[in-house]
């Protein structure tokens, strides 16, 4: 399937999902997320859930990487720009949902791509290849061309893995691993 079939199919997919399913799917990603040999690192980048389009929450991971004494990096999108800005998740963090639904902090202190060591990334769908779908406006493989060759790329998803996705770009950044619910997928 293409792209744009693929959104408007997971769109619809999660749509189908009840509150009390998403904090318990969630959960359970987070439980897998144990299972992955990344805990090394010191750096961890985090997306804040947007709750109207029924994303995971990923409340339970950020609990997971604070209990693990990670520092946290979250992001900041800029639409002119189409890109992420980056910063440390502090006691002092002014968390603010901008115009679009994304929660993101106001300011901070400001991280640079190339000292992120893991990065969970928000995704639609994705192929037996770990390659992902976002919501099309390449904000995440903006971001990820600018990591250390060596940052590893986690989706997380509700759902399993598509057969292939049949319009990957060249400028599309492949995951190293995806984490759902039941199963954690490698890629490489």
């Amino acid at each position: 399937m293409t792209k744009e079939e693929l959104r408007l199919k997971y769109k619809d997919l999660r749509n189908q999902l009840s509150e009390d399913d998403i904090e318990n799917l969630s959960l359970d990603i987070a439980n897998q997320a144990l299972k992955l040999p990344i805990w090394e690192g010191t750096n961890y980048h985090l997306f804040l859930s947007i709750a109207n389009k029924k994303e995971i929450n990923t409340e339970y991971l950020l609990h997971l990487l604070a209990g693990r004494d990670k520092n946290i990096i979250l992001s900041k999108s800029d639409f002119k720009e189409g890109t992420l800005a980056n910063y440390l998740l502090t006691d002092n963090t002014t968390i603010k949902v901008n115009s679009y639904g994304i929660p993101e902090p106001v300011d901070g202190i400001e991280i640079k791509e190339t000292q992120i060591d893991v990065v969970f990334i928000p995704l639609l769908a994705y192929d037996n290849k770990g390659n992902r779908i976002g919501y099309g406006k390449g904000f995440y493989d903006r971001f990820l061309a600018k990591c250390k060759p060596d940052t590893i790329k986690v989706g997380v998803s509700f759902f399993a893995p598509e057969e292939q996705i049949t319009n990957v770009s060249e400028v599309d950044i492949p995951l190293d691993y995806c984490i759902t619910p039941n199963k954690v997928y490698h890629f490489k």
